[in-house]
Protein backbone atom coordinates (compact mmCIF):
# COMPACT_ATOMS: atom_id res chain seq x y z
CA UNK A 1 0.00 0.00 0.00
CA UNK A 2 2.75 2.45 0.77
CA UNK A 3 4.39 1.63 -2.49
CA UNK A 4 1.30 2.33 -4.63
CA UNK A 5 0.73 5.50 -2.27
CA UNK A 6 4.06 6.74 -3.31
CA UNK A 7 3.35 5.76 -6.89
CA UNK A 8 0.21 7.94 -7.07
CA UNK A 9 1.57 11.17 -5.38
CA UNK A 10 5.14 10.72 -7.81
CA UNK A 11 2.73 10.74 -10.87
CA UNK A 12 0.21 13.68 -9.46
CA UNK A 13 4.06 15.51 -9.06
CA UNK A 14 4.79 14.84 -12.57
CA UNK A 15 1.04 16.00 -13.77
CA UNK A 16 1.30 18.79 -11.21
CA UNK A 17 4.76 20.57 -13.00
CA UNK A 18 3.81 19.47 -16.84
CA UNK A 19 0.63 21.69 -16.53
CA UNK A 20 2.80 24.52 -14.45
CA UNK A 21 5.34 24.41 -17.28
CA UNK A 22 2.72 24.44 -20.05
CA UNK A 23 1.27 27.27 -18.24
CA UNK A 24 4.38 29.14 -18.20
CA UNK A 25 4.81 29.10 -21.67
CA UNK A 26 1.44 29.56 -22.80
CA UNK A 27 2.01 32.92 -20.93
CA UNK A 28 5.65 33.65 -22.30
CA UNK A 29 4.07 33.06 -25.79
CA UNK A 30 5.73 35.58 -28.28
CA UNK A 31 3.55 38.16 -30.25
CA UNK A 32 5.08 37.67 -33.35
CA UNK A 33 8.00 35.99 -34.98
CA UNK A 34 10.14 36.59 -37.87
CA UNK A 35 13.93 37.19 -38.85
CA UNK A 36 16.30 39.94 -38.84
CA UNK A 37 16.73 41.97 -41.89
CA UNK A 38 19.08 45.41 -42.02
CA UNK A 39 17.71 48.51 -41.25
CA UNK A 40 18.37 50.47 -44.21
CA UNK A 41 20.41 49.10 -47.32
CA UNK A 42 22.03 51.51 -49.74
CA UNK A 43 22.77 50.41 -53.22
CA UNK A 44 25.42 52.07 -54.39
CA UNK A 45 25.98 52.63 -58.06
CA UNK A 46 28.33 54.55 -60.84
CA UNK A 47 27.64 57.55 -61.72
CA UNK A 48 29.75 57.36 -64.96
CA UNK A 49 30.61 55.23 -67.47
CA UNK A 50 33.77 53.73 -68.08
CA UNK A 51 35.95 50.45 -67.71
CA UNK A 52 36.45 50.32 -63.77
CA UNK A 53 39.99 50.37 -63.19
CA UNK A 54 40.12 50.16 -59.34
CA UNK A 55 37.50 48.12 -56.71
CA UNK A 56 38.93 47.64 -53.63
CA UNK A 57 36.55 46.08 -51.72
CA UNK A 58 35.18 42.99 -50.53
CA UNK A 59 31.87 41.55 -49.14
CA UNK A 60 31.97 41.59 -45.35
CA UNK A 61 34.07 44.78 -44.84
CA UNK A 62 33.71 47.59 -42.64
CA UNK A 63 33.91 50.77 -44.71
CA UNK A 64 33.37 54.34 -43.86
CA UNK A 65 31.32 57.12 -44.93
CA UNK A 66 33.14 58.71 -47.66
CA UNK A 67 35.64 55.74 -48.40
CA UNK A 68 37.27 56.11 -51.50
CA UNK A 69 36.74 52.20 -53.07
CA UNK A 70 36.82 52.45 -56.30
CA UNK A 71 37.91 54.53 -59.56
CA UNK A 72 36.78 54.59 -62.82
CA UNK A 73 38.71 55.29 -66.57
CA UNK A 74 38.83 58.81 -66.34
CA UNK A 75 41.06 59.33 -69.85
CA UNK A 76 38.74 61.04 -72.15
CA UNK A 77 37.73 63.51 -69.17
CA UNK A 78 41.28 64.23 -68.95
CA UNK A 79 42.12 64.67 -72.34
CA UNK A 80 38.95 66.69 -72.59
CA UNK A 81 40.40 68.93 -69.77
CA UNK A 82 43.74 69.62 -71.73
CA UNK A 83 42.06 70.80 -75.22
CA UNK A 84 39.66 73.06 -73.20
CA UNK A 85 43.30 74.90 -70.97
CA UNK A 86 44.76 75.24 -74.76
CA UNK A 87 41.50 77.14 -75.30
CA UNK A 88 41.65 79.42 -72.65
CA UNK A 89 45.29 80.11 -73.68
CA UNK A 90 44.11 81.07 -77.22
CA UNK A 91 41.50 83.13 -75.27
CA UNK A 92 44.41 85.07 -72.78
CA UNK A 93 46.57 85.74 -76.10
CA UNK A 94 43.79 87.71 -77.53
CA UNK A 95 42.69 89.61 -74.33
CA UNK A 96 46.18 90.96 -74.15
CA UNK A 97 46.22 91.65 -77.93
CA UNK A 98 43.40 93.62 -77.25
CA UNK A 99 44.43 95.50 -74.23
CA UNK A 100 47.65 96.37 -76.37
CA UNK A 101 44.81 97.71 -79.20
CA UNK A 102 43.63 99.71 -76.57
CA UNK A 103 46.49 101.36 -74.98
CA UNK A 104 47.63 102.42 -78.15
CA UNK A 105 43.81 104.23 -79.34
CA UNK A 106 44.13 105.63 -76.15
CA UNK A 107 47.67 107.16 -77.11
CA UNK A 108 46.22 108.35 -79.99
CA UNK A 109 43.13 109.79 -78.64
CA UNK A 110 45.79 111.56 -76.62
CA UNK A 111 47.59 113.36 -79.14
CA UNK A 112 44.95 114.50 -80.97
CA UNK A 113 42.97 115.89 -77.60
CA UNK A 114 46.15 117.54 -77.12
CA UNK A 115 45.74 119.06 -80.86
CA UNK A 116 41.93 119.93 -80.41
CA UNK A 117 42.91 122.06 -78.38
CA UNK A 118 45.52 123.32 -79.96
CA UNK A 119 43.83 124.62 -83.07
CA UNK A 120 40.85 125.61 -80.87
CA UNK A 121 42.91 128.45 -79.68
CA UNK A 122 44.15 129.05 -82.95
CA UNK A 123 40.38 128.95 -84.11
CA UNK A 124 39.35 131.69 -81.32
CA UNK A 125 42.43 133.82 -82.86
CA UNK A 126 41.38 133.02 -86.13
CA UNK A 127 44.48 131.46 -86.92
CA UNK A 128 43.40 128.36 -88.43
CA UNK A 129 40.26 127.26 -90.49
CA UNK A 130 36.64 125.78 -89.51
CA UNK A 131 38.15 122.28 -91.70
CA UNK A 132 40.93 122.13 -89.72
CA UNK A 133 38.76 122.36 -86.62
CA UNK A 134 36.20 119.86 -87.64
CA UNK A 135 38.58 117.60 -88.99
CA UNK A 136 40.05 117.64 -85.51
CA UNK A 137 37.12 117.04 -83.23
CA UNK A 138 36.08 114.29 -85.71
CA UNK A 139 38.96 112.26 -84.98
CA UNK A 140 38.34 112.66 -81.19
CA UNK A 141 34.91 111.14 -81.89
CA UNK A 142 36.41 108.65 -84.00
CA UNK A 143 38.83 107.57 -81.29
CA UNK A 144 36.17 107.21 -78.77
CA UNK A 145 34.32 104.91 -80.87
CA UNK A 146 37.23 102.77 -81.70
CA UNK A 147 37.98 102.23 -77.63
CA UNK A 148 34.74 101.51 -77.28
CA UNK A 149 33.95 99.02 -80.46
CA UNK A 150 37.41 97.31 -78.79
CA UNK A 151 36.60 97.55 -75.14
CA UNK A 152 33.21 95.34 -76.54
CA UNK A 153 35.49 92.76 -77.61
CA UNK A 154 37.17 92.68 -75.03
CA UNK A 155 33.72 91.86 -72.77
CA UNK A 156 33.13 88.93 -75.60
CA UNK A 157 36.44 87.70 -74.36
CA UNK A 158 35.48 87.71 -70.69
CA UNK A 159 32.46 86.13 -71.73
CA UNK A 160 34.89 83.31 -73.88
CA UNK A 161 37.06 82.87 -70.48
CA UNK A 162 33.84 82.69 -68.51
CA UNK A 163 32.43 79.66 -70.48
CA UNK A 164 35.53 77.45 -70.63
CA UNK A 165 35.90 77.99 -66.68
CA UNK A 166 32.07 76.12 -66.32
CA UNK A 167 33.33 73.69 -69.25
CA UNK A 168 36.62 72.76 -67.09
CA UNK A 169 34.68 73.35 -63.76
CA UNK A 170 31.86 70.62 -65.33
CA UNK A 171 35.27 68.20 -66.37
CA UNK A 172 36.30 68.15 -62.99
CA UNK A 173 33.08 67.09 -61.72
CA UNK A 174 32.69 64.45 -64.37
CA UNK A 175 35.92 63.12 -62.95
CA UNK A 176 35.19 63.80 -59.35
CA UNK A 177 32.04 61.78 -60.28
CA UNK A 178 34.58 58.78 -61.58
CA UNK A 179 35.86 58.13 -57.91
CA UNK A 180 33.46 55.78 -56.24
CA UNK A 181 32.90 57.05 -52.89
CA UNK A 182 31.23 54.87 -49.99
CA UNK A 183 28.23 57.69 -48.95
CA UNK A 184 27.09 55.29 -45.48
CA UNK A 185 29.60 53.69 -42.77
CA UNK A 186 28.52 49.99 -42.92
CA UNK A 187 29.37 46.16 -43.68
CA UNK A 188 29.18 45.54 -47.58
CA UNK A 189 26.53 42.40 -48.08
CA UNK A 190 26.53 41.89 -51.85
CA UNK A 191 29.26 42.72 -54.04
CA UNK A 192 28.06 42.56 -57.51
CA UNK A 193 31.07 43.88 -59.66
CA UNK A 194 34.33 43.10 -60.16
CA UNK A 195 37.76 45.11 -61.20
CA UNK A 196 37.95 45.76 -64.87
CA UNK A 197 33.82 45.40 -65.77
CA UNK A 198 32.44 48.27 -67.52
CA UNK A 199 30.51 50.60 -65.08
CA UNK A 200 27.30 52.43 -66.61
CA UNK A 201 25.56 54.98 -64.44
CA UNK A 202 22.76 53.03 -62.27
CA UNK A 203 24.20 49.79 -62.89
CA UNK A 204 24.88 48.61 -59.50
CA UNK A 205 28.03 47.82 -57.74
CA UNK A 206 27.88 46.94 -54.09
CA UNK A 207 24.87 46.59 -51.07
CA UNK A 208 25.81 48.60 -47.90
CA UNK A 209 24.04 48.41 -44.54
CA UNK A 210 24.88 49.84 -40.86
CA UNK A 211 23.95 46.69 -38.88
CA UNK A 212 24.53 48.13 -35.52
CA UNK A 213 20.64 48.38 -36.11
CA UNK A 214 18.24 45.98 -37.72
CA UNK A 215 14.81 45.42 -38.21
CA UNK A 216 12.92 42.29 -36.57
CA UNK A 217 9.91 41.36 -39.39
CA UNK A 218 7.72 39.82 -37.66
CA UNK A 219 4.14 38.56 -38.47
CA UNK A 220 0.76 39.61 -35.86
CA UNK A 221 -2.75 37.58 -36.93
CA UNK A 222 -5.18 40.26 -37.28
CA UNK A 223 -6.93 39.71 -33.84
CA UNK A 224 -3.24 41.31 -32.31
CA UNK A 225 -3.87 44.57 -34.77
CA UNK A 226 -5.42 46.54 -31.91
CA UNK A 227 -2.42 45.67 -29.29
CA UNK A 228 0.62 47.32 -31.76
CA UNK A 229 0.70 50.74 -33.21
CA UNK A 230 3.88 52.18 -34.62
CA UNK A 231 6.29 53.98 -32.47
CA UNK A 232 5.34 51.08 -29.85
CA UNK A 233 7.92 49.58 -27.26
CA UNK A 234 8.06 46.13 -27.27
CA UNK A 235 10.78 43.25 -26.03
CA UNK A 236 12.46 41.38 -28.75
CA UNK A 237 14.33 37.93 -28.29
CA UNK A 238 16.28 36.14 -30.30
CA UNK A 239 18.29 32.71 -29.21
CA UNK A 240 21.44 32.66 -26.86
CA UNK A 241 21.47 28.90 -26.47
CA UNK A 242 18.90 26.05 -26.61
CA UNK A 243 17.21 26.96 -23.63
CA UNK A 244 17.99 30.08 -23.17
CA UNK A 245 17.07 33.43 -25.09
CA UNK A 246 18.89 37.38 -25.06
CA UNK A 247 15.73 39.80 -24.91
CA UNK A 248 16.66 43.78 -26.06
CA UNK A 249 14.75 46.83 -26.39
CA UNK A 250 12.70 47.03 -30.06
CA UNK A 251 10.56 50.27 -31.35
CA UNK A 252 7.93 49.04 -34.10
CA UNK A 253 8.84 51.56 -37.48
CA UNK A 254 6.24 49.86 -39.80
CA UNK A 255 2.79 47.82 -39.65
CA UNK A 256 1.56 46.71 -43.10
CA UNK A 257 -2.00 47.40 -44.13
CA UNK A 258 -2.15 44.34 -46.12
CA UNK A 259 -3.01 40.89 -44.94
CA UNK A 260 -0.96 37.99 -46.32
CA UNK A 261 -0.60 34.11 -46.16
CA UNK A 262 1.12 33.31 -43.25
CA UNK A 263 4.45 32.09 -44.49
CA UNK A 264 5.33 27.79 -43.33
CA UNK A 265 8.44 28.83 -41.37
CA UNK A 266 6.23 31.38 -39.18
CA UNK A 267 4.74 30.68 -35.97
CA UNK A 268 2.14 33.16 -34.61
CA UNK A 269 0.23 32.99 -31.00
CA UNK A 270 -2.62 31.71 -32.10
CA UNK A 271 -0.41 28.69 -33.81
CA UNK A 272 -1.24 28.92 -37.26
CA UNK A 273 -3.47 31.07 -38.47
CA UNK A 274 -4.37 31.68 -42.67
CA UNK A 275 -3.24 35.51 -42.89
CA UNK A 276 -1.44 37.43 -41.09
CA UNK A 277 0.24 41.19 -40.96
CA UNK A 278 3.53 41.91 -41.10
CA UNK A 279 5.40 44.71 -38.75
CA UNK A 280 9.04 45.77 -38.76
CA UNK A 281 10.66 46.28 -35.38
CA UNK A 282 13.81 48.19 -34.91
CA UNK A 283 16.13 47.14 -32.57
CA UNK A 284 19.91 47.81 -31.78
CA UNK A 285 22.90 45.70 -32.54
CA UNK A 286 25.70 47.99 -31.00
CA UNK A 287 27.80 44.47 -30.06
CA UNK A 288 26.80 43.11 -33.59
CA UNK A 289 25.59 39.89 -31.76
CA UNK A 290 22.40 39.62 -34.30
CA UNK A 291 22.85 38.33 -37.68
CA UNK A 292 20.88 39.17 -40.93
CA UNK A 293 18.88 36.18 -41.13
CA UNK A 294 18.66 35.28 -37.76
CA UNK A 295 14.98 34.13 -36.16
CA UNK A 296 13.63 36.32 -33.49
CA UNK A 297 10.24 37.31 -31.57
CA UNK A 298 8.42 39.91 -29.97
CA UNK A 299 6.20 40.88 -26.86
CA UNK A 300 4.20 43.82 -26.60
CA UNK A 301 6.15 45.27 -23.32
CA UNK A 302 1.99 46.09 -22.26
CA UNK A 303 1.56 42.58 -22.09
CA UNK A 304 4.34 41.54 -20.27
CA UNK A 305 3.60 39.66 -16.77
CA UNK A 306 0.23 39.04 -18.61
Amino acid sequence: MKIMKRISILILSIVVTTFLQSCTNHDTLSDGYGNFDAHAEVIVSSQTMGELLQFRMEEGDFLKAGQIVGLVDTTQLHLKKLVLKNQKKVVASKLKNINASIAVQRQQMQMNQTNQSRIVSLYKSQAATQKQLDDINGLVELNKKQIMATQTQKKNIYTEQESLNAQIAQVNESIRQCLITNPVEGTVLVKYTEKGELATPGKPLYKIANLKTLELKAFISGSQLSHVKIGQKVKVYYDKSKKADTEVNGTILWISSQAEFTPKTIQTKQERVDLVYAVKIKVSNADGAIKIGMPGEFRIVSQQGI
